[in-house]
């Protein structure tokens, strides 16, 4: 009996991707596991699943055989302290690794799992002062499409084929794999924190960075007209540094961040947009007709928008200020006229990727940009 035989079930009314429904379900437990059934499933169109936070982002599937689950494949591998690097498998929600005095600095909507996060490339409001999922991955393990597994970076000695596995599967939608192991760099954690609120524009941001107050986040909300700011630090730092931020500002220090922090600014069926532009430039993106919220100090921010119109006007705003936007998410009816992904560079070189990864295109087909 194959793994494939083993594993996998019948797919159930809730097991759809995009509005795509699956024919089989699976959950292996480990690595081994993950490779054998994906051995013994070349013949089948494959998507890769979390905790679902995630799942109808990107465009739906040309085709969906089996979806592998890693709700399985949880939990701390490695811990080791003294070189401030965590193992984790891919299907632990961020929110349950516990590290003790050390943390992942990764945010992501409740729920989300480490593979989800990677495989999306997302971020949130501590990105500006931690980096983004990039910055954070120092090793990955996958299975790949051919049910061979492959490691690079991390603890990890042997490169493969000479790609930098982490940096190609990060954002890759899951069009090249399976990631099942990450290695990350990890921080300590902070003794103290507080968040500076205040009404103020999103020019104010730049008077935050000069302020050398060492902000983890700067977030604004176009629609409250607020400016939020993380600090974290030492009990006395954070207080002083709260003290002089809020005085610039005209602002208050709270010890919890408002409502709006780091939550996605669209409904649940709502079309949800990436916005990036130059940091000089976020004054200009926040200015406009168009509720958008996010990070003021890295020029990453999110927007629902209510039709192809917005899509568009969006773009074509980000775009003359020196940036791009890509949708993330949009309701059934919405995705065959929009253009989720807009202008793409390097697409060809992409395409070459995944042919050399995927050469039979079963993972994820259709999902990422240019039908790949």
């Amino acid at each position: 009996m194959s793994a494939l035989d083993e594993l996998a079930r019948p797919a159930g009314d809730d097991d759809v991707v995009g509005g795509v429904p699956a024919r089989l379900v699976a959950a292996p437990a480990d690595t081994a596991e993950a490779a054998a059934l994906i051995a013994a499933a070349q013949d089948l169109t494959v998507v890769v699943r979390g905790a679902g936070t995630k799942v109808d982002w990107g465009v739906p599937p040309r085709s969906l055989d089996l979806i592998i689950d890693t709700r399985r494949l949880t939990g701390v591998v490695e811990h080791a302290a003294g070189d401030l690097i965590t193992i984790v498998r891919a299907g632990t929600p961020l929110s349950e690794i516990s590290l003790g005095a050390q943390v992942l600095a990764l945010d992501g909507p409740v729920g989300s799992t480490v593979g989800g996060t990677v495989a999306t490339n997302t971020s949130g409001p501590r990105r500006l002062h931690y980096g983004s999922v990039r910055d954070l991955l120092i090793g990955i393990t996958v299975v790949r499409p051919d049910g061979k597994v492959a490691k690079s970076g991390g603890k990890v000695v042997k490169n493969v084929a000479g790609y930098d596995l982490g940096k190609l599967f990060t954002g890759s939608y899951g069009t090249l794999g399976l990631i099942t192991e990450c290695a990350f760099r990890l921080h300590p954690r902070p003794r103290a924190t507080a968040y500076v609120r205040a009404h103020a524009p999103a020019t104010d941001a730049a008077r935050v960075l000069e302020a050398r107050v060492a902000p983890t986040a700067i977030e604004v909300d176009s629609a409250s007209g607020e400016l939020a700011v993380l600090l974290e630090g030492t009990a006395d730092g954070v207080r002083e540094r709260a003290a002089v931020l809020a005085k610039l500002l005209g602002g208050e220090v709270a010890e919890e961040p408002p409502a709006w922090w780091g939550v996605d600014p669209w409904p649940a069926d709502g079309i949800g947009m990436k916005l990036s532009v130059p940091l000089s430039q976020v004054p200009s993106l926040v200015a406009g007709d168009d509720p958008v919220r996010g990070s003021a100090g890295t020029g990453v921010l999110y927007a629902a928008a209510d039709g192809i119109t917005q899509v568009e006007r969006l773009r074509g705003l980000c775009t003359r200020l020196g940036g791009h936007a890509v949708v993330l998410t949009a309701p059934a009816a919405s995705r065959d006229i929009l253009d989720m992904w807009g202008p793409v560079p390097g697409l060809a070189l992409m395409r070459r990727v995944k042919d050399q990864f995927d050469p039979a295109h079963r993972f994820a087909p259709g999902r990422f940009v240019g039908g790949i």
